[in-house]
C-alpha cells in the first residue's frame, strides 16, 4: 500500500465523506474512490459501507485504521525532522519535571536525545502545588505528574515510571519501632496536604481522607514545597506518603521512610494539552514508551 493511499484511506475514515476527503487532499473525488476501490481489492474485503446518505468504516476498515494510524504519523513525524535536520534547524521542547526526575528518568531522556539530536529538550521543575497550571499557560509543552489525572483539556500519554508510595516519618517516630506499618496506620496521625487548590482526587493519592477499611485520616499542616512537607515530618507534626524517589534522594537527618507492607503503587506518566499536541510531543512520548516505565522495589 503506497503512503499516498494509506492517507487517502485515513482522510475518509476521519471525513466519512468522498467530497470532503477530495478536497481537504486537493485531488478529485474519483482519485479517492479509484485508491479505496484498489486498497480493498488489494485486502480482500470492503473497508467502507456506502450508501446514497452515509459513509462508514467497516469492522475490517475500522481495524485497518487503528492499525495504520500511529504508523503513519511516525512516518510523518520522521520526514519532517529529518528535513529540518537538513535545514540546520534546531527545535526546542520545555518539559516539566518533578524534583530529581531528570535522575530518575535518564534512560528515557537519553534515548529521546539520541534519536533527536535536532531536538533541544529543555527542563523546567514543576510543583505539586500547581501540577496542570504550567501546562495550561504554556510554560511548558509536555510534562510529568502522578496518576489518575481527569482533566478534559490533557491527554494521558506512557507510563515513566511505576513504584509503591513509602512513608516519611521523623525519625523518632513511634511507627518506626513497628515490625510492620500499614495504611490503616494512617489513621492515627495527620498527613500534610498543598496549599494550593488542587483536585481533590489527585491529591488523594498523598493525602487521602480515608484507610482502606474507611477509617477517617485527618488532615494537617498545608505546604507548599517538598521542603516544607519534610520540616513538619521532622518536627513531628505530620506524617506524609511520598513517592519512592524521595527516599532515594531526599535522606535528610531527623526522617526516616517506612515502606507500608499494602502501600499503593504510583504512577507517573506524561500529560500534555490535547490542543497544542505537536510532532515533538508525540517523539517525546514515543521515546518513552519504547524506554517503558520506571519501577524500583523501595525498601
Amino acid at each position: 500500500m503506497e503512503l499516498r493511499d494509506i492517507e487517502i484511506f485515513l482522510t475518509l475514515a476521519e471525513e466519512l465523506h468522498f467530497g470532503r476527503t477530495a478536497d481537504r487532499l486537493h485531488v478529485s473525488q474519483a482519485r479517492v474512490s479509484q485508491s479505496i476501490a484498489k486498497q480493498e481489492r488489494q485486502i480482500g474485503a470492503r473497508l467502507f459501507a456506502r450508501s446514497s446518505r452515509r459513509v462508514e468504516l467497516t469492522p475490517i476498515g475500522a481495524q485497518l485504521r487503528a492499525d495504520l494510524s500511529a504508523g503513519y504519523q511516525q512516518i510523518l513525524d520522521a520526514t519532517r525532522a529529518a528535513s529540518s535536520a537538513a535545514r540546520g534547524e534546531v527545535s526546542t521542547l520545555t518539559l516539566g519535571l518533578y524534583g530529581p526526575q531528570a535522575l530518575d528518568l535518564a534512560d528515557f531522556l537519553d534515548l529521546f536525545r539520541n534519536r533527536h539530536p535536532e531536538i533541544r529538550l529543555h527542563i523546567r521543575e514543576v510543583h505539586f502545588t500547581d501540577p496542570f497550571g504550567p501546562l495550561r499557560a504554556g510554560a511548558v509543552q509536555v510534562s510529568t505528574t502522578w496518576l489518575p489525572v481527569r482533566e478534559p483539556d490533557l491527554t494521558v500519554g506512557p507510563l515513566v515510571a511505576s513504584e509503591p508510595l513509602v512513608l516519611m516519618v521523623a525519625a523518632d517516630h513511634p511507627l518506626t519501632t513497628r515490625a510492620t506499618v500499614g495504611m490503616e496506620d494512617l489513621a492515627d496521625w495527620p498527613l500534610p496536604h498543598s496549599a494550593s487548590p488542587v483536585p481533590e482526587y489527585w491529591l488523594q493519592t498523598l493525602s487521602p481522607t480515608h484507610t482502606p477499611s474507611g477509617r477517617p485520616i485527618r488532615r494537617g499542616p498545608a505546604v507548599s514545597t517538598f521542603q516544607e512537607v519534610a520540616a513538619v515530618v521532622a518536627t513531628g507534626e505530620a506524617v506524609s506518603l511520598v513517592h519512592g524517589d524521595a527516599a532515594r534522594h531526599y535522606r535528610w537527618p531527623g526522617i526516616r521512610y517506612l515502606r507500608p507492607y499494602d502501600a499503593p503503587v504510583g504512577n507517573w506518566a506524561l500529560i500534555w494539552p490535547t490542543a497544542t499536541e505537536t510532532a515533538l510531543i508525540r517523539t517525546l512520548a514515543r521515546a518513552a514508551q519504547d524506554a517503558g516505565p520506571r519501577t524500583t522495589r523501595t525498601t
